[in-house]
């Protein structure tokens, strides 16, 4: 490996807008990407210039068909985690909780959505921004 190699190896920095949704039961919205194994908070990748709770309402309308106004979003906070589908990546998350209206539907890349019980994750494929941040500080119904 040639050190012009390795500088090009570090890990590349994902900004993305996820969100935590909850329904009746304090179950949280999981997604799965077409083609992988991991699941993940909705949302997706902060386009240049966009602000990021609109970035989250776009993901949202374009990959489960719900509206939802960027202004009610609740920001949580910042996080980083490894990127769970892409090797060398990191995620840089703005996560929000919000409510939807109206059953989502798996649309564009999402092959498959799940309501989960955060008491009930064993054995599953988690993102690491879902295990080690959304479950351990959002996972319960405030």
């Amino acid at each position: 490996m040639t050190s012009s190699h390795s500088r090009s190896a570090r890990a590349r920095t994902i900004r993305i807008a996820a969100a935590v949704i909850r329904d009746d039961d304090a179950r949280l919205l999981l997604v799965r990407k077409r083609g992988t194994s991991a699941f993940m908070q909705a949302g997706g990748k902060i386009e240049p210039g966009e602000l990021p709770a609109a970035a989250l309402a776009r993901e949202l309308r374009e990959e489960l068909g719900v509206a939802v106004d960027p202004a009610e979003a609740f920001h949580l906070g910042s996080f980083s985690a490894p990127a769970a589908n892409e090797p060398d990546a990191r995620v840089e998350a703005e996560l929000f909780e919000l409510s939807i209206t109206g059953e989502p539907v798996p649309a564009a890349e999402i092959e498959e959505m799940i309501w989960l019980n955060p008491e009930l994750t064993s054995g599953m494929e988690l993102a690491p921004l879902t295990a080690d941040i959304v479950l351990p500080r959002y996972g319960r119904q405030p």
